[in-house]
């Protein structure tokens, strides 16, 4: 399975190091920061904003736009890349796996998505913008938005 997908073992260590002293210790804002920014490999954006605990393989294949919303207990297994747009909410429990089974492929989440809580999103899926993604769905295949008139009137109207 992984032999596809070259390990790191040395940034691996590294990581789960990092990722236990910032999951498990009573840390200030700045201090959260800091240790994400080193998880990652660059200086984390102020406007993003994670909720603890979270976990990654390595951290340093996550590449994350600006204004993001990341919940407790998300985990971002980014061996094979994960790459998030801007205006991006992931919901509490979910998990972005890049490497399952025989597959592995990089995960894209566009602008303006929003993920639910406790969602799979599967390797080598792109998330396109705006898109909503339901509590609980496993997203196996790419998801796009219809560009849509918003204008019309709403066929849930009725049961309102």
């Amino acid at each position: 399975m992984l032999n596809k997908v070259k390990v790191n073992q040395q940034l691996f260590e590294q990581n789960q190091r990092l990722l236990q002293h910032l999951n498990t210790s009573c840390l200030n804002k700045r201090q959260v920061k800091q240790l994400l920014s080193e998880i990652l490999g660059y200086q984390l954006d102020d406007s993003n904003q994670f909720l603890l605990p979270f976990y990654s393989d390595y951290g340093r294949n996550i590449k994350l736009g600006k204004n993001i919303s990341i919940s407790c207990n998300v985990m971002m297994a980014d061996r094979a890349g994960i790459k998030i747009g801007d205006n991006v909410e992931i919901g509490a429990g979910t998990s972005l796996l890049t490497v399952d089974g025989n597959r592995q492929g990089l995960i894209v989440i566009d602008s303006g998505v929003k993920i639910g809580g406790n969602v799979i999103v599967l390797p080598n899926v792109h998330i396109g913008a705006h898109a909503v993604i339901s509590a609980g769905a496993i997203v196996a295949h790419d998801v796009q938005v219809e560009e849509k008139n918003y204008e019309e009137e709403s066929p849930c109207k009725n049961y309102i």
